[in-house]
């Protein structure tokens, strides 16, 4: 490998949006909404399952594409999909609901439930757990530093072994933030320690069968059978090749869900038939830093606003899975896009569906918004392969390496495998994955919304 170029990195979720639609437009609307998905909405394309859903009720919901290839079934809004990190807001759940038991604190030293965890000298608890501030190295990339691969098989314990090997955090904790899904894979093993039960079990008997959520499940094993259940695919050798994954672990990942089981969990906030209003409360209340500054990130959920709404939103991209929940709480609207193509770009996706239903309630576009969503511009391959090489993450050590592939600009961070491409001479954006970034080549910089 060639010495690694420096590259800065500062992180912050991409946010969804909810809206407010009168039933006159819905025939308009939904016209709209079918053209934003109408290049994967045929018999030869993996796609997406779409739910709009306002106060507490669907309104619209439609499968676009194919939930198995090979079989020809289609998606439809009962497909069951791998939702990725739009998981983590339910295990933050299970445990917020140990807490309010007092089985738990949030407060608590996090050794007193994972003793394999390296003492580093101060504390880590729950709460930075939850609110990804505790400076623990993401499990993720380790073990793909490691050579494993998403079809490699990992369990729980291969995780557990190789944190508990860390010698070092990547920064105190509280005193910064940082995506890891460590955190939210430890808590998963904190409530199967505390409670007796696997999280798949846990979450079954206390959130996803009271609230009649049929078709959602924790999937810890790799070869269970999954009713209903898409096949994740990628781009390939000329069309598209199965991704998928058979690690084991849940907590950070793992929950497969469809659009119209979705619909009872959004429902659950404005109605908490389950956890009680106090519960929901504290998922939605932002974490803190050492000194006192509020973040974006609560329990499972980033805290935003888009064009002067309050929105609350989370993504997730696991193998050849991409999903996104958006929810304009005030308004009560909510978008889920869950799709089958490790290509596509759901939260942009339900963005736009978001800002069809709620444009007139919107203020206008920032310069910044305005800039993001700019056109793709044409690059010359050669000029693509000057861009090509290992940059390194200063902050977490963390190597993305860039090549172009049929002429296209790929980037890998640590098994994460998404296109960039050109806005400007050298300015680039993300395709493909629920995370806006845009990077620049002058200097090397990204920024990660």
């Amino acid at each position: 490998m060639n010495s690694a170029k420096p590259l800065s990195v500062v992180f912050s979720f991409l946010l969804i949006l909810t809206c407010v639609v009168s039933a006159a437009e819905a025939p308009s609307t939904e016209s709209r909404v079918d053209a934003l998905f109408a290049a994967w909405d045929k018999s030869d394309s993996p796609g997406c399952a779409l739910g709009v859903y306002r106060d507490g009720r669907m309104i619209y919901a439609r499968g676009y594409g194919m939930a198995n290839l090979e079989l020809g079934v289609r998606i439809t809004s009962q497909s069951v999909f791998d939702i990725g990190s739009t998981s983590k807001q339910f295990t933050a759940f299970a445990i917020l609901l140990l807490a309010k038991e007092g089985r738990l604190s949030l407060d608590d030293d996090i050794r007193k439930y994972v003793p394999e965890m390296p003492d580093y000298g101060k504390a880590i608890t729950i709460r930075h757990l939850l609110h990804h501030t505790s400076g623990i190295r993401d499990y993720c990339q380790l073990l793909a530093f490691s050579g494993f691969r998403d079809e490699d098989l990992t369990t729980d314990a291969d995780a557990l072994q190789i944190l508990s090997r860390q010698k070092a955090l990547n920064f105190q904790p509280g005193e910064e933030y940082l995506y890891s899904n460590s955190g939210f894979f430890l808590l998963s093993v904190i409530v199967k320690r505390v409670s007796g039960q696997p999280l798949r079990d846990f979450a079954q008997e206390r959130i996803f069968g009271p609230l009649a959520m049929r078709h959602t499940q924790y999937n810890d094993s790799h070869t269970r059978i999954i009713p209903n259940r898409a096949t994740g695919y990628a781009p390939g050798n000329g069309g598209f090749e199965i991704s998928m994954s058979d690690w084991e672990q849940t907590g950070d990942g793992a929950v497969l869900t469809s659009v119209e089981d979705m619909l009872l969990w959004d429902r659950n906030f404005y109605d908490p038939k389950v956890g009680g209003a106090d519960a929901i409360a504290q998922m939605l209340t932002p974490g803190k830093f050492n000194n006192g500054t509020i973040q974006d990130y609560a329990a499972g959920l980033v805290i935003g606003e888009h064009r002067g709404m309050k929105t609350v939103s989370h993504g997730g991209a696991w193998a050849g899975y991409r999903a996104e929940l958006l929810r304009f709480p005030d308004q009560k609207f909510s978008v889920i896009c869950l799709c089958n193509l490790g290509s596509m770009n759901p939260n942009g996706l339900a963005m736009k569906v978001a800002e069809i239903y709620l444009a007139e309630r919107m203020q206008p576009e920032t310069p910044a918004q305005l800039a993001s969503s700019k056109p793709a511009i044409r690059v010359p391959a050669a000029e693509l392969a000057k861009k090509a090489g290992a940059y390194r993450n200063q902050k977490t050590g963390t190597i993305w390496q860039l090549a172009v592939e049929a002429g296209k600009l790929f980037v890998d961070a640590s098994g994460l495998k998404f296109q960039i491409v050109p806005t400007a001479a050298n300015q680039y954006r993300a395709e493909g994955i629920p995370i806006a970034i845009s990077i620049s080549f002058d200097p090397p910089t990204v920024g990660i919304r």
